[in-house]
């Protein structure tokens, strides 16, 4: 299995499970928002580890500029 297909089945294992989460809460909405949310997390943290911009610190920005 490819590691593109391996992140984009582990993001919509992490929808079914807050669908499922919020199933038993009673509300299957909120469960899917919050799975879209999770989802859309997990790809952009996998892309950000893959490109190797993980991490807070920049070394090229102080803060001050524009």
């Amino acid at each position: 299995m490819s590691p593109r297909a391996r992140r984009i089945l582990i993001a919509i294992g992490l929808f079914a499970l807050a669908v499922l989460i919020g199933s038993i809460l009673g509300s299957p909405w909120l469960g899917g928002t919050i799975g879209v949310l999770v989802g859309i997390g997990a790809l952009i943290s996998f892309e950000s580890k893959r490109g190797g911009n993980q991490g807070i610190y920049d070394k090229d920005d102080n803060g001050a500029e524009l």
